[in-house]
């Protein structure tokens, strides 16, 4: 294991704050492996490179020799997280969490080793709490420390409905630090309440207090607001690998060296330094993030090949349609139904979404831009049908 000193010199990169901060390296003098806690509720059935912050944090911990406990909320997803809510969140249904709880399970492990690693779900123990469990638990916090929270604070203070179950939901979180003993715990600076309520529980229930290591919360593509699905500005880690590559080459410098700082081990100074003295090209560099970004989630074969696409198509301004994804599309009728062919393709998941991209000109047909439903058949036997600048994909017509 490696020194204390050389420990906290990765731990402590892009970490916004660690509380308090002097028993972070206390615990590591201790020269056994922590306990390293990271929850995340199923709420959505993919996770994006915002997650992955936390992730790639974690993986640190555990290359040091540190456990990984990873607690997926399907019994907190149940009730929403009221963190940086404005409003009460809808409440999912039980069928919807499990769906989105599979898919995260099989996702972390892009970023998580196997090894060094302890997956719980904390309906196992917050299902099983009878009421007077809970009266007790909730005896553990006041109204006036839960309103000391920046948006129930707003919330109340503008009048916005606050439901008592929101309350229990920090107390929930922090009851999971108790059952699986944890040593440190880590998330974003909108979870830094609940995180500090998860030390309050353990002191009271006889444990040491976990350390508190916060995070900063990831930008999306746009640079300006947090990477957010319902934003959609976000990189999943499930796309395909050429959607992921050209996602990260949309984004500005700024956001890259981001990326670097939170996503990556390399020496984010030195790059920048490289950029600004001209010795390295932001282009090149850029490049490198997202073939890293892509091996990661999805091989270094797949890594290579969206690279070598992309330097197809952007840089040399060919692209081999040979190697593209085939549809067959049946043009009995003389016509090529959009909205059809964009559905299989995997181009737009529905209609409406379709739709949205006709009318932005996004779609064009070999080279030309459509913007009706359907469209005559081309004479030859093959078209190339492109959505933006990142996805194309061959038909066959018969």
């Amino acid at each position: 294991m490696k020194s204390v000193d050389e420990q906290l010199e990765v731990l402590r990169r892009g970490v916004v704050h660690v509380i308090p901060e002097d028993e972070l390296p206390a615990r590591l003098r201790e020269g056994r492996a922590l306990r390293i806690k990271f929850g995340v509720d199923p709420t959505a059935p993919d996770i994006h490179l915002g997650h992955t912050v936390p992730l790639t944090k974690l993986r640190q911990f555990q290359d040091l020799g540190h456990t990984a406990v990873l607690i997926i909320g399907d019994f907190t997803a149940l009730i929403g997280d009221p963190s940086g809510r404005s409003a009460t969140r809808p409440q999912l249904d039980r069928q919807s969490v499990q769906a989105a709880a599979a898919t995260y399970q099989e996702q972390v492990h892009k970023v998580l080793r196997d090894d060094r690693l302890e997956v719980h779900f904390n309906s196992t123990w917050l299902g099983a709490l009878r009421a007077d469990d809970v009266v007790r638990l909730a005896a553990q916090a006041t109204v006036a420390r839960m309103l000391e929270r920046d948006d129930f604070e707003k919330r109340h203070r503008q009048g916005t409905p606050i439901g008592v179950h929101e309350f229990l939901y920090p107390l929930f979180q922090a009851r999971d630090s108790v059952e699986v003993r944890a040593d440190v715990e880590l998330g974003g600076t909108d979870q830094t309440f609940n995180l500090l309520l998860g030390r309050q529980l353990q002191k009271e229930a006889g444990q040491t207090p976990q350390v508190v290591v916060v995070l900063p919360l990831l930008e999306g593509t746009d640079g300006v607001q947090k990477m957010s699905k319902s934003l959609g500005n976000h990189i999943g880690v499930a796309e395909a690998p050429e959607e992921i590559f050209g996602k990260v080459m949309s984004v500005s410098d700024a956001v890259m060296f981001r990326y670097y700082e939170l996503l990556s081990a390399r020496d984010v100074a030195e790059l920048r330094d490289g950029v600004a003295q001209g010795r390295l090209h932001p282009m090149e560099v850029k490049k490198d993030l997202a073939e890293m970004l892509v091996e990661r989630f999805a091989g270094a074969a797949a890594a290579a090949a969206a690279r070598g696409g992309f330097e197809a198509r952007f840089q040399e301004r060919r692209i081999d349609t040979d190697a593209l994804p085939e549809v067959v599309v049946d043009t009995a009728t003389g016509k090529i139904r959009i909205l059809d062919v964009l559905r299989r393709a995997d181009m737009a998941p529905s209609n409406s979404e379709a739709r949205r991209l006709l009318k932005q000109r996004a779609v064009r047909l070999d080279g030309e831009t459509v913007s009706t439903e359907e469209v005559d058949r081309p004479s030859a036997d093959t078209a190339l049908l492109e959505v933006g600048k990142r996805r194309a994909v061959r038909l066959r017509l018969t």
